[in-house]
């Protein structure tokens, strides 16, 4: 299949509209919705941040949250009984997300599932003719995220990344200023992840619970023996489920490091950390520091990950920095920014979301609820120009946060071809670009 646009031409094309260059029919049968243009809707993983998706789904202009699908069926009663009493409404439960897929009375699915399960889940919605947000990180590997974005266009579905901060019109802003010169050349960004990450011990190995299809949980991963360390959440710091914390809130400054830079994947990169503090359960580092070089741009990407005590960075524990020859711009978590000019650092433009109103920045009404609305209104719409996270943006935000694990896991630096998405003469590299798949779980080859 032809990648178009590419990866260059499409942050381009992404980074202060937004926009996709790809037309599709703005007129939607009126076959395809419920009743009264109403959009059915069912949330997949209802644990950590599908609570959200239910919240942002439920505000939404005629839509109804019709299913809630988990394979741990006393969660999904505990989450039924909280809709309930709510929203004032009924909401029917399935475990099997294959049977959520073929329900031709769903319209949207939302992907809150654990990071294994988020490419296979897109690929079968759209070959379903469903349209999907899906959480970050859109992939488990980079193999797979080219795969999502195969899908999306082969099947014209709207694949919505939950990257909310590029609804934000704070940030379009300071997007904006960067593309006008306001930093003059920006030639380098620095993501920060410093969130607070205790131990986890070691629970050791116990009989599933009951109500829980583990099976369904471990999906297209190899199967282990059941461990508390791994349902519900710390999957994240397990590889076989879980990318780390670079692929976990990382994803919200790895998309913004390469929207702010205009840049797509790297041609070099190199990482180095490791287990520092705890003896745990954990296997994936602590503490990272990723390096991503952009020669032929002269443009470089820093990334730090901190578990722990630590300092700010202009007042940015968890954000980005952008660092030009008159400046720099802080992005501090997913919503506001400062600047500061020249050698005496003094203040200049800067904005959140909160002054936001009246100012002509119409890029979304921000956080969660503004991305969900505007999936909602590409939709309708179908149309994918109106997408601020579109599905690209989970594949390529998500694979420089993997290009950084394989460099780490490695221990060497790496040089990577952007346009065939594979290392430089390093089968051993290629081979951690993509997973062997379970039976029945499989990432197709052919979309």
């Amino acid at each position: 299949m032809k990648m178009e646009p590419t990866r260059r031409e499409f942050i381009k094309k992404t980074a202060v509209a937004g926009s996709v260059a790809f037309a599709l029919p703005t007129i939607m049968p009126s076959s395809v919705f419920g009743a009264n243009d109403r959009i059915n809707a069912a949330v997949l993983g209802v644990n950590g941040r599908g609570k959200s998706h239910i919240k942002s789904f439920m505000v939404q202009d005629n839509v109804q949250i019709t299913h809630l699908c988990d394979p741990d069926m006393p969660l999904l009663k505990k989450r039924q009984a909280e809709f309930k009493e709510t929203y004032k409404k009924d909401v029917l439960l399935e475990q099997d997300v294959r049977k959520i897929i073929d329900n031709k009375d769903i319209d949207v699915i939302s992907i809150a599932m654990p990071n294994h399960w988020h490419a296979l889940a897109t690929i079968w919605a759209c070959q379903a003719g469903k349209d999907v947000y899906v959480e970050k990180p859109g992939s488990h590997n980079i193999w797979e995220g080219r795969k999502m974005v195969e899908a999306a266009h082969k099947y014209d579905r709207i694949v919505q990344h939950g990257v909310q901060l590029r609804s934000s019109p704070a940030i379009n802003k300071a997007i904006d200023l960067m593309r006008n010169g306001y930093l003059g050349k920006v030639y380098m960004s620095r993501g920060l992840v410093f969130r607070w990450r205790p131990s986890i011990g070691d629970q050791g190995f116990s009989p599933v619970p009951e109500g829980l299809d583990y099976d369904l949980w471990t999906g297209p991963a190899g199967k282990r023996a059941f461990t508390k360390n791994l349902v519900h959440y710390n999957w994240h710091w397990a590889w076989d489920y879980g990318n780390g914390d670079v692929g976990n809130q990382g994803i919200h400054e790895t998309d913004l490091c390469m929207w702010g830079l205009d840049v797509g994947l790297p041609t070099k990169i190199t990482s180095m950390g490791g287990k520092f503090l705890w003896d745990d359960a954990k296997e994936v580092p602590e503490v990272l520091t990723s390096v991503y070089k952009y020669p032929d741009e002269g443009k470089i990407i820093q990334f730090e990950v901190r578990p722990w005590c630590t300092n700010a960075e202009d007042g940015a524990s968890v954000g980005n920095i952008f660092y030009g020859e008159k400046g720099i711009l802080v992005v501090d978590g997913y919503d506001k920014f400062k600047t500061y000019m020249g050698q005496d650092r003094t203040p200049g433009e800067s904005g959140d979301d909160g002054q936001a109103s009246g100012t002509g920045m119409d890029r979304g009404d921000g956080g969660t609820d503004g991305h969900f609305k505007n999936f909602i209104e590409a939709v309708r719409k179908r149309d994918r120009s109106v997408q601020n996270g579109p599905v690209e943006t989970a594949h390529l935000a998500s694979g420089l946060a993997h290009l950084g694990n394989i460099a780490y896991r490695l221990d060497r630096v790496l040089t990577f071809n952007p346009s065939s998405e594979t290392f430089v003469n390093d089968p051993e590299a290629d081979k951690m670009l993509k997973r062997n798949y379970r039976k029945g779980f499989e990432v197709p080859e052919i979309v």
